[in-house]
């Protein structure tokens, strides 16, 4: 029986505040235009650390809070889509930066989904008795990807990490996980390759229309109203196909954490799964959407503030670029 316990989490933002009134200083928009649209005020700009720092310190807190020892973390999991090398892993970076000498480590990058995808695989592994304690560390930096001259999908993102120590528990732990790789082009950024020097490569093979400005080749391109359309679907679908498989009902679930993308997609969501709002957990609005990042921190803060509680029957759910989207259901 699959099941996990989470035994500590941890998060870290970085210190620069984007808010909606310093968008208004560099784009034609305003305060009130992108919070009726997202929910969002203010978002967390890292202006000189990578990415891989922030993975670290989100890190080093979740394993102090899980009260182990660093060398006893078995297996460390990063998710990312916002690397800072291709290689080495950002995982191997953190197995090395916080310690955990005993761990094996690689990435995994399905965007947004990236957390609910690496805690399945979690799962997956601690039922092996060789693996007892498991790091899962999901850390974005966003602004190097986004147009700043584009208001539609700059003002939604923000960098951020968040990391939770996870081990098997007893209690089960459900999950639907999902792919529709036909709308890859809705959210997507492409690897810049304008300073290749090798003299035998030639502009890369393309579809029609997907690289044909200088801005889709150097920043994330996204379809709002395909995003929207999918998102909606894609977390109700998921939500009620794990409590499917679960064999309970919504009114089980004691808490409830979406992805943190627009406050649009999370309301009409929980609208259509005819949830109750005071179980669904959202702090879009001081962070904006940190991609696989929003789930752990959101965790963080919760475990923080003593929210988290042994017993309690927690759903998580996101969707991301891919584009792709699931949900998890475990008992703490």
């Amino acid at each position: 029986m699959r099941g996990i316990k989470i035994l500590g989490a941890g998060m870290y933002l970085p210190e620069t505040v984007a808010s909606n009134d310093w968008f208004s200083t560099i784009l034609d928009t305003n305060d009130e235009w992108i919070y009726s649209r997202t929910g969002i005020r203010e978002r967390r700009i890292s202006e000189s650390k990578p990415n891989w720092h922030m993975a670290c310190e989100a890190s080093r807190e979740a394993i102090k809070n899980s009260g182990i020892d660093p060398s006893e973390i078995d297996l460390v999991l990063a998710a990312t889509c916002s690397p800072d090398y291709f290689y080495p892993a950002l995982s191997c970076i953190v197995q090395q930066q916080t310690g955990c000498v005993n761990a094996a480590a690689f990435d995994i990058n399905s965007a947004c989904t990236g957390f609910i995808n690496a805690l399945d695989t979690a799962s997956r592994f601690l039922l092996d008795g060789d693996y007892r304690n498991i790091l899962i560390v999901a850390s974005e930096r966003l602004a190097p990807h986004c147009d700043y001259t584009d208001r539609t999908a700059s003002i939604l993102f923000g960098d951020g990490a968040g990391a939770a120590v996870v081990t098997k528990n007893d209690k089960p732990m459900y999950s639907y996980l999902s792919a529709k790789g036909d709308f890859f082009n809705a959210l997507y950024c492409k690897v810049d390759q304008s300073r290749l020097n090798c003299p035998l490569l030639k502009p890369d093979t393309m579809p029609e229309g997907l690289i044909d400005t200088e801005a889709k080749t150097h920043f994330m391109q996204m379809n709002g109203k395909a995003v929207y359309k999918f998102a909606v679907d894609a977390m109700e679908t998921a939500v009620n196909k794990v409590l499917e498989r679960s064999g309970l009902n919504k009114g089980d679930i004691d808490l409830y954490i979406p992805h943190q993308a627009n406050a649009r997609i999370i309301e009409s969501a929980v609208k259509g799964l005819e949830l109750p709002t005071e179980k669904v957990y959202v702090n879009l609005e001081n962070h904006g959407n940190t991609s696989s990042a929003c789930i752990p921190t959101c965790l963080a803060e919760l475990s923080a503030d003593g929210k988290i509680k042994d017993g309690m029957t927690i759903c998580l759910v996101g969707f991301g670029a891919g584009l792709t989207s699931g949900a998890i259901i475990f008992t703490q």
